[in-house]
């Protein structure tokens, strides 16, 4: 019967997003940062010296968004140099467009970083499939979540599929542990060219918590450039929606 059908939606109301550029995240969301020089030194000392991944420098000084794991205590030990604001827009063709400046507004998004088969060949449709080298389930959770009734990215043809003969690229998230690293190269393999690739998380960016560990081998990365570079402890599904989007040229980051 189509009538209990019809309760049910009633009850659950519009759970789909309408338009996911318009989204805005919780102010306790912590997403790009702003970074403000001072003077003084000392508090920005210490946020660097506590710094789990060394994401920090101080001269000149900069935060390394792919380093970054997002937990906030740099803008506790340093509130004057250092605020979290929640724009998710903070995905880069580059890795080096990760790197935040003093005055910093925006992550830029350079299209002339974009391959042009990158567009012409998926700007209409993209299935992507998911690897995790390594990772604990964050970033796979939240991407995963990307498909759901609220985001409902599939209504911009992009999905993930879990064969990578039927792919277009590969989203790589975890740090690349070295048992991993012969079955991402397979997977990667067998996806037919043009192909992309997606390097989702501060794990899968820098190695994050894990990086410099013997355990790793992310020589895939050097192998094969990425298109994308996304961060995030985990990564947001809006971080990944809006990076692809920008990616394929169906916005423009403003």
């Amino acid at each position: 019967m189509i009538f209990p059908k019809i309760r049910v939606l009633h009850s659950h109301g519009r759970q789909a997003i309408p338009d996911l550029d318009a989204v805005e995240l919780t102010p306790e969301f912590r997403g790009r940062p702003v970074l403000t020089s001072t003077d003084d030194l000392a508090e920005l000392e210490q946020a660097a010296a506590i710094c789990p991944t060394g994401a920090i420098t101080t001269a000149p000084f900069t935060l390394d968004l792919g380093r970054c794991v997002f937990c906030g205590e740099c803008a506790r030990r340093a509130p004057r140099n250092i605020r979290f604001t929640n724009d998710y827009r903070i995905g880069s063709p580059t890795r080096e467009g990760l790197v935040m400046h003093p005055g910093q507004e925006r992550v830029e998004f350079d299209p002339a970083a974009v391959r042009p088969e990158v567009r012409r060949c998926f700007g209409r449709a993209l299935q992507l499939r998911e690897v995790s080298a390594g990772g604990d389930a964050s970033v796979e959770m939240e991407l995963g979540a990307t498909g759901n009734v609220n985001f409902d990215f599939g209504r911009y043809g992009v999905g993930f599929t879990a064969a990578p003969r039927h792919a277009d690229g590969v989203v790589v998230s975890g740090p690349i542990t070295a048992n991993m690293a012969e079955a991402l190269e397979i997977c990667y393999e067998a996806v037919a060219e043009p192909k992309i690739v997606v390097a989702c998380g501060t794990d899968a960016c820098s190695g994050g918590l894990l990086a410099g560990s013997r355990a790793l081998d992310r020589s895939f990365l050097d192998r094969h450039a990425a298109d994308l570079w996304l961060p995030g402890a985990p990564t947001h599904p809006m971080i990944f929606i809006d990076g692809i989007r920008t990616l394929l040229g169906h916005k423009t980051r403003k």
